[in-house]
């Protein structure tokens, strides 16, 4: 069963904190991450490392790139899971 979108954002936000080092309540999921004091790319491909893992599915690199805040992630997650549901 896939998650809903809520559950989706509530267990990026989660990870997302706790790789940059900050609370999740300090998190909305339309920051923009790039401008996070402590979000450097090395951190942004462990986030999206932990979340391909969580969700067992692969973002693709180019996406990867173009993701600026949680939702924009948690989009591509659940494409990404509506296609590997196919």
């Amino acid at each position: 069963m896939t998650p809903s979108r809520a559950e989706i954002v509530s267990t990026v936000t989660g990870i997302v904190a706790r790789e940059i080092g900050i609370p999740a309540d300090a998190l909305t999921p339309d920051l923009d991450l790039r401008a996070v004091e402590g979000a450097d790319s090395v951190k942004v491909l462990v986030m999206i490392s932990r979340i391909e893992r969580t969700y067992d599915i692969e973002i693709e690199d180019e996406d990867v790139f173009t993701l600026s805040s949680i939702n924009d992630v948690v989009r591509i997650v659940l494409s990404a899971l509506a296609t590997a549901a196919v």
